[in-house]
């Protein structure tokens, strides 16, 4: 089954158990998906249901902080359920090692692509190169913005 089936079949349970709140945040995602579908005009895959549901968490992190610094606790409450119903979305995530390992994998692909007779050293112009290959490996599993952050440093050292 899909990722989009069982947000479908999430759905359908929520209905059928009359969880209101639950219903509306898996009916967001679900309208999320059919705008792309309908804006792009294609079915969606798994990667790009994760890339929604991506977009989704950062954007609900974003309220929290707002809200938060507003003192509105009660729509802190919601976007914080809405945010752990969204990230049951997302595949396992990767631990340290895990991230480390992909991240020295890319920076040998990087440093094997050098041009033959140029110095294989790191630059700032690698930092690009190394997150293009992280992305699609890591997408879902990492926080990128960690992962950004470990390359920056593993480079620069």
């Amino acid at each position: 089954m899909g990722l989009k089936d069982r947000i479908t079949e999430d759905m359908k349970a929520a209905m059928r158990a009359r969880e209101a709140d639950r219903l509306g945040a898996i009916r967001m995602l679900l309208a999320a998906i059919k705008q792309k579908e309908v804006d792009e005009r294609i079915e969606v895959d798994d990667p790009a249901v994760v890339a929604i549901v991506e977009r989704l968490i950062k954007q609900r992190k974003d309220s929290i902080e707002q809200f938060g610094k507003a003192g509105r606790t009660d729509l802190v409450d919601k976007e914080t359920a809405e945010l752990r119903l969204l990230q049951g979305y997302l595949p396992q995530a990767l631990s340290e090692a895990e991230v480390a390992a992909a991240i020295d994998a890319a920076i040998a692909e990087v440093l094997g692509a050098a041009a033959p007779g140029t110095a294989n050293a790191l630059g700032p112009s690698s930092m690009g190169k190394v997150m293009a290959l992280l992305k699609p490996r890591l997408a879902g599993r990492a926080d990128m913005a960690k992962v950004s952050g470990l390359v920056k440093a593993r480079i620069a050292g």
